[in-house]
């Protein structure tokens, strides 16, 4: 099959033009990454965005995997001596994995199965006229299959070695396993019953000890629930349709008619069912319910992860980070405006140790001496308690304190990232920075940490863990690529996920950044070791350079299209320093009159949105938010209370909203809004502040209702 129908087949399933198609399999096979084809090529692809352009990608490499099976196929079957015309044509007009696999099964290599056994015993003329149905008297022609060399030692023998035969027939029968299979996706219910010994331990997952729902109907999150409940062995779980259903489905294909031979075609059939086909198709169901509810659980989870990475940093501010704590003392780290570490202490406000006035007296110098304009405090153990204190103390400056989510940052403190990064400091302390680097810029600091590890997803560690990383690492390299790095600034890690930077590259610009000092230019990245022309071309764009000569190397305008700027200054008779952010001369550019080859307007509107705001962040401004300050544990809440909040985490079945607590409460999806809720994350957002009225508290289980609805 060409590679030409598979971009009409793509074309048709995504609704996209087949020239655009097209042309983005090719920037994709010449190893371009998506983030640059989406902002750079957009002549080519005709605008596509990074979402539209990986689901090409996506469609790609499975019509490809298909062809290459299909290759395979074809070859193991010519070789046997079994492909027929007819049969080579089935299998090149065959579009699904499913349908190619159900014609090959026949001829597939199989180890010993009883329809194999009654083959080598000369039974197989028997099945075949059984098939026929229409011989009167089986037993009697039965009979002359008697051999008791070969095992077959009575009438009985025969028939049931037939009709092994025939049961195997059945289940590789191509159109039966198409209608079987139709049932399963439209007809199955999903089952689980509790394993009686497992009652008490399995407690978690008692919703699901009697547990029936359709497929085409079960969330995402039932689905992952159930499934961990049968590998955690407190739960058998089915998928499969109506058994009768099913075969009278299949006996409506075999049965001609009420001869003795349809009576055992009926009964192999139902044995061919129960032992083959229906454990098959199961788990060919079981594999796509399970596909699905990965894919929703995955695509939550990135959803989830884009909005926390491209939370608002608070540029430009010194930081003092507090991670709090109770008997071991809050640790205290003092970070520059770029996240240097330059001091660190720990201090005593809580109980047992209560140097509550050694403590304010340290922190008022610390705030004088080093001009801090914020304080990031962890959420964690004590971070309510630490909250309040700094606010009850009277700074000569103003200063605004910010509770931080602080999940992971013990993830990062341990890593080999922050070792060696801060080889001469504890633990404690590397996740004090991470604090404060969360509040200076929350992208560039959770780069450094195991996505999995941030905490907002559900079901992480029961989904496909190769797609999940695949989809989080593409995830996160669209945020740092939509934001733009500052190359003399950035760390390895982030720097590893622009555009074309391998984890080599990335180190060999650190150690030119370290021996030669800053880059000047864009320019000296071609110079980096291991840079060549394909590199360059990735990456420039993305990376900021913000003291070059040339102020086209701080903004998203590529290298390649610099002549054009030069070109609208020139006309203008002024610099490109003062073209850029000169609205009134920028607004009066002619974009048609610089159009060219590879330059169109999609490209040329780009360009010259960036001059008016050259090296724009699309992340948002940085807002203030406080808690209720009566509310300091679980116990302080009564129900029917409103508390300011923010969201942390969305799920397919709510969200979960900090109140200013150890524990996060749950807006249950019927509760997110005054109408009907379909998909949580088309009504809140991470990061999102939001009020949030109190439903119930269950203090013995820790678990806070809450809701969104009439506030």
């Amino acid at each position: 099959m060409t590679e030409d129908i598979f971009y009409q087949r793509i074309a048709s399933a995504l609704n996209l033009d087949i020239v655009n198609v097209k042309n983005t399999c090719v920037l994709l096979d010449d190893k371009n990454s998506i983030p640059f084809i989406a902002r750079y090529r957009k002549e080519m692809t005709g605008s596509l965005d990074e979402v539209e352009i990986t689901a090409i990608q996506t469609l790609l490499q499975k019509f490809r995997d298909i062809e290459k099976r299909r290759k395979f196929i074809l070859a193991t079957i010519e070789e046997s001596g079994n492909l027929t015309e007819e049969l080579n044509e089935k299998i090149y007009s065959a579009e699904t994995m499913e349908e190619l696999e159900d014609l090959y099964l026949p001829f597939k290599p199989k180890k010993k199965t009883r329809a194999s056994v009654a083959k080598e015993r000369g039974l197989e003329p028997l099945s075949k006229i059984i098939m026929m149905q229409r011989e009167a008297d089986i037993k009697a022609l039965a009979a002359k299959y008697i051999d008791e060399e070969k095992g077959v030692t009575s009438v009985e023998d025969a028939i049931a070695g037939a009709s092994d035969i025939i049961a195997e027939w059945v289940n590789e029968h191509t159109y039966t396993r198409s209608r079987i299979r139709h049932l399963f996706e439209t007809q199955a219910h999903i089952t689980s019953k509790v394993v009686n010994s497992k009652k008490e331990e399995g407690a978690l997952y008692s919703p699901y000890f009697d547990y029936d729902e359709p497929i085409k109907k079960v969330p995402s999150h039932r689905v992952l629930a159930v499934f961990r409940g049968e590998n955690e062995k407190v739960l058998r779980v089915s998928v499969a349709p109506d058994s009768e259903q099913a075969l009278e489905i299949i006996n409506k294909i075999f049965i001609k008619n009420a001869t003795e031979s349809a009576k055992i075609i009926e009964k192999a059939i139902k044995d061919s069912y129960k032992r083959l086909l229906e454990p098959s198709i199961e788990n060919e169901i079981r594999n796509m319910v399970k596909e699905k509810a990965d894919k929703a659980a995955i695509s939550v989870f990135a959803d989830n992860l884009r909005q926390l990475l491209m939370a608002p940093p608070l540029i430009g501010k010194n930081v003092l980070a507090i991670d709090p704590g109770f008997r071991t003392g809050c640790k205290i780290t003092i970070l520059d405006k770029t996240g240097k570490l330059l001091n660190n202490i720990t201090i005593y406000p809580h109980p047992p140790e209560d140097k509550v006035k050694d403590a304010i007296n340290k922190l008022t110098y610390l705030v004088e001496a080093y001009k801090i304009d914020a304080i990031a405090i962890g959420n964690g153990t004590a971070g309510r308690e630490t909250e309040n204190f700094i606010k009850r103390i009277h700074f000569n400056r103003d200063v605004i304190a910010v509770m931080v989510n602080e999940s992971g940052a013990s993830i990062y403190s341990a890593s080999a990232i922050a070792r060696e990064e801060f080889p001469d400091y504890d633990l404690t302390v590397r996740g004090s920075v991470s604090i404060g680097r969360r509040l200076i810029d929350p992208l560039a600091e959770l780069v450094k940490i195991d996505p999995k590890s941030i905490g907002v997803g559900q079901y992480q560690h029961d989904v496909n863990q190769k797609e999940l990383q695949k989809s989080l690492e593409q995830v996160v390299q669209s945020c740092v690529n939509s934001v733009g790095i500052d190359i003399n600034t950035a760390s390895e890690q982030l720097l590893t996920y622009v555009s074309g930077i391998s984890p080599l590259i990335a180190k060999n610009i650190i150690s030119r950044r370290d021996n030669l000092g800053p880059f000047k230019s864009r320019y000296h990245l071609s110079l980096v070791r291991c840079v060549g022309t394909k590199t360059y071309e990735q990456a420039a764009g993305f990376l900021r350079v913000r003291n070059s000569e040339n102020p086209l190397d701080n903004t998203a305008v590529h290298p390649e299209a610099y002549h054009i700027v030069q070109k609208m200054a020139d006309n203008m008779k002024c610099t490109i320093k003062k073209l850029i952010n000169n609205k009134k001369a920028i607004e009066s550019i002619k974009l048609a009159d610089y159009v060219e080859e590879g330059f169109g307007l999609p490209t040329l509107t780009d360009i010259k949105n960036e001059l008016l705001k050259p090296g724009r962040d699309p992340r948002c401004e940085f807002e203030i938010f406080e808690f209720d300050s009566n509310i300091h544990s679980i116990e302080d809440l009564k129900e029917g209370m409103i508390l300011p909040g923010i969201i942390t985490n969305i799920t397919s079945f709510g969200a979960f909203v900090d109140i200013g607590i150890h524990d996060n409460g749950l807006v249950h999806i019927s509760q997110l809004a005054d109408k009907f809720v379909s998909d949580p994350s088309t009504v809140v957002k991470l990061n999102q502040k939001v009020r949030v009225k109190v439903l119930d508290v269950d203090l013995r289980k820790s678990r806070i209702s809450l809701s969104m609805k009439n506030i």
